[in-house]
């Protein structure tokens, strides 16, 4: 954890637990084979968040090491939802759902996930 992460106090702000789930689901792609600027250039897609549910449970602080986790919840035709849990050693901070839309990379509309990224999830549910 960075000072730039924290208020005054030394406790992390909460909206920046969003920018660490955003780079933990960012990591979780490339590790099921996806970068994201290849899905948009290649494939034409590319995934928004279209809804965060978040329980802030305890405070991050100042110098902690966190651990953000990133499972599959559910699948659809044109969006996924993932749960991702922040974490400082065994102590959950935070616990959030979010759904991510597919969406086409120039007119932002719905799209139907592309197979094969429907197959590099397979093994995960």
């Amino acid at each position: 954890m960075y000072w730039e992460d924290t208020d005054a106090g030394g406790v992390v702000y909460y909206a920046n637990y969003l920018k660490f789930m955003e780079r933990a689901r960012s990591e979780w792609l490339r590790a099921l084979g996806f970068e994201q600027d290849v899905l948009r250039d290649e494939v034409g897609v590319v995934f928004v968040v279209r809804r965060v549910e978040i329980d802030y449970l305890s405070p991050a602080r100042f110098n902690d090491q966190l651990d953000v986790s990133v499972s599959l919840h559910q699948v659809g035709r044109a969006s996924l939802s993932v749960q991702q849990v922040l974490g400082r050693g065994p102590t959950r901070l935070v616990s959030a759902q979010v759904t991510l839309a597919c969406v086409d990379a120039v007119r932002f509309k719905p799209v139907k996930i592309p197979a094969t990224f429907l197959q590099a999830l397979t093994p995960a549910t």
